[in-house]
């Protein structure tokens, strides 16, 4: 579940530290907006034992990102894409500067 040992749980953006409850009140939602996410498949909480959801850091941050939009009045499922696309292109921008990095260290 977490990549780090018990002690560190609460320092793992990955842990899911947060019920429903107070992950909507950290980002000013509602537990139903929460739902909504996850049924647009943007996050998806784990479960508790008991069944809970639970929600990590990182999710509440692409939450947090989606309340901003939809605030502004953009539909969720159209926040819920644009988070997506924000996402990917971070990501390739990542990779590209690794590999020019690469391709810099090779010709010295």
């Amino acid at each position: 579940m977490s990549r780090h040992k018990t002690g560190d749980r609460f320092d793992d953006d990955d842990y899911p530290a947060y019920t429903m409850g107070r992950a909507a009140d950290m980002i000013g939602s509602t537990p139903a907006f929460l739902r909504a996410l996850g049924d647009a498949k943007l996050i998806e909480p784990l479960r508790s034992e008991g069944g809970h959801r639970r929600y990590s850091r990182y999710q509440l941050r692409i939450a947090s990102r989606a309340r901003e939009l939809v605030d502004e009045g953009t539909p969720i499922e159209a926040a819920c894409k644009i988070i997506i696309l924000e996402d990917q292109l971070e990501e390739a921008l990542r990779i590209n500067e690794e590999l020019r990095s690469a391709d810099s260290s090779e010709e010295t």
